[in-house]
């Protein structure tokens, strides 16, 4: 599968390490950045990274120190469905309810070995649609055209 993943100084260390993990299980990483560890902004790696995702019908993962800011820039992209996970539940019910494209970890939050495991399962969870497909659809058209 083809995944792309992104993040800011403050991940960069955990993005590297988890891109090996992912390249290890047979994925295809388009990294979109930071390729260094200075400091740089956030936003522009998270846009990025939702416009590839949505415009190629991929997943993409955005680590940054909490995740909240990757995760808030990322939705404001229509067809981008960014989900902030802290735990392997949160990662399962972003797929299972909300069909989320895009899977945002706090590095300052979790650690390498949680990360892993968090999308472990976001990546083998699936979408149930049913009863959730009409509200993906209600808000896969709110946000920026990408």
């Amino acid at each position: 599968m083809k995944i792309y993943i992104g993040c800011d100084h403050a991940a960069f260390e955990e993005k590297e390490l988890l891109k090996n993990y992912l390249i290890e299980l047979g994925h295809q990483i388009d990294d979109v950045g930071t390729l260094e560890n200075t400091r740089c902004d956030y936003p522009d790696y998270a846009s990025s990274l939702a416009k590839g995702v949505v415009r190629d019908g991929v997943k993409g993962i955005l680590l940054c120190g909490s995740g909240i800011g990757v995760s808030m820039v990322a939705n404001r992209y229509k067809g981008a469905r960014a989900a902030l996970c802290r735990t392997e539940l949160d990662a399962k019910l972003s797929i299972e309810h909300n069909n989320a494209n895009i899977l945002c970890i706090g590095a300052r939050i979790n650690t390498i070995d949680e990360i892993k495991n968090i999308v472990a399962i976001w990546l083998s969870a699936e979408f149930q649609e049913g009863r959730h497909a009409e509200r993906v659809a209600m808000f896969n058209e709110i946000g920026e055209d990408v």
